[in-house]
């Protein structure tokens, strides 16, 4: 196994885009000594209940660093975002932890204006694959496809051609 960066903290459509990819989150696991999840993140998977795509494999990942508080947002990122990236990017900066997983664009604007290092699901993917981890690719990306997850046809290409 590579050695796994330390710690990542993670927002609502990665974790559900990678279940989604492989049928669980083994691969943050792989990758990511810890994985923290914001307690709004944590509520944003489990809002349709138990029967929700993807909810049954976030509660079994008993290893997620599932945070147990509400976390208070920064003004300016209450009022840009929706509350799940605002408390990936608040948390990642309180806990002076440096990566964050966010795919959508907004987000990962103000990450970057916050001064944070950016992965998204396309990124924890050709990560994995590059330091072992089994996974085609362009079937992880169709998987994505057919349960929902959104990608542009940019995104798809750039990951095909980086596989």
């Amino acid at each position: 196994m590579p050695e796994r960066n330390p710690v990542l903290v993670t927002n609502t459509t990665p974790l559900i885009a990678l279940v989604a990819a492989t049928g669980s989150l083994d691969i943050l696991q792989f990758l990511y000594r810890r994985v923290v999840v914001p307690l709004e993140v944590a509520q944003e998977v489990r809002v349709g209940g138990q029967q929700s795509f993807g909810v049954d494999v976030f509660n079994r990942a008993d290893w997620l660093d599932i945070q147990s508080t509400p976390v208070p947002l920064q003004p300016f990122l209450k009022n840009s975002l929706d509350v799940g990236e605002a408390s990936v990017i608040q948390t990642a900066m309180n806990l002076e932890l440096p990566l964050v997983c966010i795919d959508e664009t907004a987000g990962r604007r103000v990450a970057r204006l916050c001064g944070l290092t950016l992965t998204g699901s396309i990124g924890v993917l050709l990560k994995a694959q590059r330091l072992g981890y089994s996974i085609a690719i362009p079937h992880a990306l169709q998987r994505m496809r057919e349960h929902g997850i959104w990608l542009s046809d940019k995104a798809v290409q750039f990951a095909l051609t980086q596989a």
